[in-house]
């Protein structure tokens, strides 16, 4: 393989990160990233917020805090 080069693997450095590239393409993003110090550290970035936002997704509010919410959307709507 070649070196795709840092304007490719940071065009599709998100798309990567979601696994929605070409198995070929994948492949020379992942060798690149292996070796390039910035897009290595930008691709870190890029992880760690996925995780981070996958993870978000996933929680859910507590039942005290979805009943004053409510509550609220009430109030605003019965004023309305």
């Amino acid at each position: 393989m070649t070196d795709c080069g840092c304007d490719k693997a940071k065009a599709e450095l998100e798309e990567y990160l979601h696994n929605e590239l070409a198995k070929d393409d994948a492949a020379d993003i992942a060798e690149h990233i292996a070796t390039c110090r910035d897009c290595s550290g930008e691709a870190h970035v890029g992880e760690v917020l996925t995780h981070a936002v996958q993870r978000a997704c996933k929680e859910t509010a507590p039942e005290d805090l979805r009943a004053q919410v409510l509550l609220k959307i009430r109030e605003v709507q019965a004023t309305h």
